[in-house]
């Protein structure tokens, strides 16, 4: 579940306002003199963990490397804070701000089994949140370690992450994520091996010629005093629309749960019945697109494997259905966009115009403070590409649809969002456009009521709630303004 946004604090005088730090920012750019940190040099060995910051001088949010204790750290957005404002064991913790981040630039040795990490919010600043990441191929990919933390009030808590003793060197990442102007203080990473022995620190280390797989991190819990909430929820929180199940002998309604999205995937023909995503702040980074077409591995033999080549000369897109800019939080999650289950045939000024224009438009609610449910289809057959009508492609096995809609349910960010929907707290729409080059790219002109688009496609999509509910919600058609 999510955290309900806080507003942020006023912003006081000039001459009210808290001291940053209590020495000047450094000037941007690397150093024209090589700098020592307290009395350890650069160059000497590091230490052991835990990391303290009491080595750190930098006094600018500009992104830079540090020589810290433990090794070189690199600190976006972020530096190293000295303030009585500053929450810290010490003399010094990092702050970070916006969106701000600290990477190890080493890898620690394999083994690590505990992570803790000390945090509060600067000063008396509002709550935040921050997650821990982690990469077992030198920094190339990173996997979320446990779930996001909440951080609320000045003291310092330490948050416990049980790593599983990993069997590959490691290196960490912590990112601010809810990128409001509120900051964080960190302080005390302490990475622990079996029986509690320290791990030790590192020198800057350069990335493998050949990763190794991103998803060999183990997986980890956290437990903290306190309160820790999940920020990304459950993809199909909707429901199963098709009430497909994991059976090989179901191909027409077969489901395909991923981390990004869950499908209903038929594979009679070829493309999705249905794909359901989850989108806000959480799911939003700076991962660049990947554009790796290709056949989903997680369909049984049996399937026809669909490929970036199937759609080869057919005069349509190939259309995402959850889209890549949905999840750019890290390269595994955008990667996973372009796998063939979740496309369809499109035409492309639908793909391009009018899709895309709605699926801009429902960023920028979540850039707003809104988190969206997503649930978007396909139905019928034949529909008018760059090359004129066809029914299928790729030699028959891809249908090409005739229609194309979306269902979004957008809130406020919250919890207990099924309850928040129910109270009618929540705004819906549905949209049913046809799948030609005709389209307008107005894709507020398709709005139609949610039981008109079960009753086209068949499905039952809001399936989770009360059925009193859904009768009250479905009958009615959007309106509100999308300007």
């Amino acid at each position: 579940m999510r955290f309900i946004p806080l507003l942020l604090l006023p912003l006081l005088a000039c001459s009210q306002a808290p001291v940053e730090n209590t020495r000047p920012p450094l000037p941007e750019g690397p150093p024209a003199i090589p700098v020592e940190s307290g009395s350890r040099s650069v160059s000497q060995a590091p230490a052991a963990f835990p990391e303290t910051f009491e080595a750190g001088s930098k006094g600018a949010y500009t992104a830079a490397e540090e020589a810290l204790g433990t090794g070189r750290w690199l600190l976006e957005d972020a530096l190293i804070g000295t303030s009585e404002q500053d929450h810290k064991h010490g003399a010094r913790a990092a702050r970070l701000r916006g969106q701000g981040r600290l990477r190890m630039q080493f890898d620690a040795p394999a083994g690590v089994r505990t992570i803790r990490v000390s945090s509060a919010m600067y000063g008396q600043d509002a709550a935040g949140t921050w997650e821990l990441w982690g990469s077992v191929d030198g920094g190339r990919t990173y996997r979320r370690i446990g779930q996001p933390v909440r951080v609320q009030g000045p003291r310092l808590l330490s948050t416990t992450f049980q790593a599983g003793a990993t069997t590959t060197p490691l290196r960490l990442e912590i990112r601010k994520t809810d990128g409001a102007a509120t900051r964080l203080n960190i302080d005390d990473i302490a990475l622990e091996a079996a029986r509690g022995a320290a791990v030790a620190g590192g020198s800057v280390a350069t990335a493998p010629t050949s990763s190794q797989p991103g998803t060999s991190l183990p997986p980890a819990t956290t437990a903290q005093a306190d309160a820790v909430v999940t920020s990304r929820d459950d993809n199909m929180a909707l429901g199963n629309p098709s009430g497909a199940t994991a059976d090989v002998n179901n191909p027409t309604n077969y489901l395909l749960v991923k981390p990004q999205f869950t499908i209903g995937y038929n594979a009679q023909r070829g493309t999705p019945t249905w794909v359901s995503w989850h989108l806000n702040r959480a799911w939003m980074g700076s991962a660049p697109r990947q554009d790796d077409f290709r056949p989903d591995p997680a369909l049984p033999r049996p399937f026809y494997q669909v490929s970036r080549n199937s759609y080869t000369g057919s005069g349509f897109d190939k259309g995402h259905n959850c889209p890549s800019a949905d999840r750019t939080t890290d390269l595994d999650d955008n990667s996973a966009t372009f796998l063939m289950t979740n496309m369809i045939p499109q035409a492309a000024n639908n793909n391009q115009r009018t899709w895309s224009g709605l699926e801009e438009w429902t960023r920028g609610q979540v850039q707003r403070g809104q988190e969206v449910y997503v649930v978007m289809g396909c139905y019928g057959k034949g529909g008018t590409g760059l090359n004129g009508l066809k029914t299928t492609i790729d030699q028959g096995r891809v249908t090409v649809p005739a229609r194309v809609w979306k269902l979004l349910v957008l809130l406020p960010e919250g919890t207990n969002d099924l309850q928040r929907i129910a109270a009618g707290q929540a705004r819906i729409i549905a949209i049913d456009t046809p799948n030609d080059q005709s389209v307008s790219p107005d894709w507020s002109r398709y709005r139609v009521s949610v039981d008109a688009l079960e009753a086209a496609t068949g499905l039952d999509l809001l399936s989770k709630l009360p059925l009193a509910v859904q009768t009250r919600l479905q009958k009615s058609a959007d309106t509100g303004p999308i300007r």
